[in-house]
């Protein structure tokens, strides 16, 4: 014969437990979502790239396929350096890389007598400059180039900068206004040496 339930136990039965209160809403917060989440954010020209990959797989365009998976996969590497891409200005600048690799690989199958390999290099450069024209971040022209080096140049040698100095010296003063454009920072260099020996 089974043991009689105690009358605590059908109590129970009969009566609804009490609801357990819920945690404060400072519990449920995750702290990584709320202060670092914009600092993390990818620059806006890579959200715009990330939808023409999708666009550029529905309508199945190889060299625009490799052009952008090129770039996500550079990006992706630069993530894992001490230098990740945080801005447009430093996502063109990576672009530029990409299509100086692929101007040096046409170059080459030139050179190899490989009309298809140039033919295919010479449209994802096409599709890179396309690219770059459309970043948004302004392209400083040579003449605009030239122009702000040599009023950098004119203006540490007037302020008595002392001739080892002086690259140093025109380089910070050029930094300011380079900041956010789309400027080759070899060439730059290559142009200041060239107007302080002159």
């Amino acid at each position: 014969m089974a043991p009689k339930p105690s009358t605590r136990f059908l109590a129970a039965l009969r009566w609804p437990q009490p609801a357990r209160p819920t945690p404060p809403q400072r519990f449920l917060r995750a702290p990584w979502f709320s202060s670092t989440a914009s600092e993390d954010a990818p620059p806006p020209f890579l959200r715009k790239l990330k939808g023409e990959l999708k666009s550029a797989m529905r309508a199945k365009d190889a060299p625009r396929l490799s052009v952008l998976r090129a770039i996500m996969s550079a990006n992706l590497n630069a993530s894992k350096t001490s230098t990740p891409i945080k801005t447009d200005v430093q996502l063109v600048a990576l672009i530029r890389k990409i299509q100086k690799s692929a101007q040096d690989a046409a170059a080459d199958a030139k050179a190899a007598g490989r009309d298809d390999l140039v033919d295919k290099e010479s449209e994802q450069i096409r599709v890179l400059e396309e690219y770059l024209s459309g970043s948004g971040v302004q392209l400083l022209g040579e003449a605009e180039l030239k122009a702000l080096v040599q009023d950098a140049v004119d203006a540490s040698k007037s302020a008595g900068t002392a001739a080892k100095s002086l690259m140093g010296d025109v380089m910070k003063r050029l930094a300011g206004a380079l900041e956010g454009k789309d400027v080759d920072r070899k060439q730059v260099s290559d142009l200041v040496k060239e107007l302080i020996n002159q």
